[in-house]
This record gives structure tokens, C-alpha cells and sequence, in this order.
């Protein structure tokens, strides 16, 4: 089994949770990435954050969510992501960058245009109350 090792932003206002689609892709993902070689948690998320929203996560307010698995959207049957999840103010104004082509808030009736991992999350923010119907 494969797993795909992702970092993701947790940014949620007003009980919308931010997310992204990329160029030529047909569904949204929740912000970040994956990490490079020596990096960690903390230096990946600020890294892609910087990269694909040209926002700076403050310094000292990243905040452990969990870690969710799931069937990695448009990769072979077995291959999994495994996305650890933070949450974090950030500097700066939200607007898209690099590979980046739309900025959007999400609620939980957007669920079916989210990746399978994005799903579990949606999911659990849901019940936790956090994320609006």
C-alpha cells in the first residue's frame, strides 16, 4: 500500500471552511501540500500556504487538528493519502497563487465536489459542529 504523506490548513470563518482548486482539476482540495525532503510539519504548511495563497501563517499558532486517511483522488485503487491537518492565523490577504485558480469558502452541502480525504474531514468538522450545513 502506498500512502501520500499531505500537510493541509484547517482555516474556517463563519462556519465556511476555505479551500482551492488547482488548474485543470475538478474538485477542491483544502490548502497545503507535500512536504520536501528535511522539512517539517510546521515548514511545509507555511511553505505551500506562502506558495499558494500568498498568506504568512503566524509565527507560534499552529494548532494540531488530526490526521485523516483516505483513497487519494485520481491515483490507482490502494494508494492512500494520509493528510495531518493544522489550524493557524495567518498575515496577509487570501488570494490564489501558482497552480492555484480559485479561492472558495465551503459548507458541508459542498461536500461531494472534495477530494475522498477532504470528504472524511468535512465529516468530522460536521459533527463537531464547525462546519455550517
Amino acid at each position: 500500500m502506498q500512502i501520500i504523506d499531505k500537510i493541509a490548513w484547517l482555516h474556517l470563518h463563519d462556519g465556511k471552511l476555505l479551500s482551492t482548486r488547482s488548474r485543470g482539476k475538478d474538485r477542491y482540495y483544502i490548502p497545503g501540500g507535500k512536504r520536501e525532503a528535511g522539512e517539517s510539519d510546521e515548514q511545509t504548511l507555511r511553505r505551500e500556504i506562502r506558495e499558494e495563497l500568498t498568506v504568512e501563517l503566524t509565527t507560534g499558532s499552529l494548532c494540531y487538528e488530526g490526521t485523516f486517511r483516505a483513497q487519494a483522488h485520481g491515483h490507482a485503487e490502494g494508494i492512500l493519502v494520509m493528510m495531518t491537518c493544522y489550524s493557524a492565523r495567518y498575515e496577509g490577504t487570501l488570494q490564489p497563487a501558482a497552480e492555484i485558480e480559485e479561492v472558495v469558502w465551503l459548507t458541508y452541502r459542498d461536500r461531494p465536489a472534495v477530494s475522498a480525504v477532504d470528504q472524511v474531514i468535512f465529516d468530522w468538522l460536521y459533527e463537531r459542529q464547525l462546519l455550517r450545513a
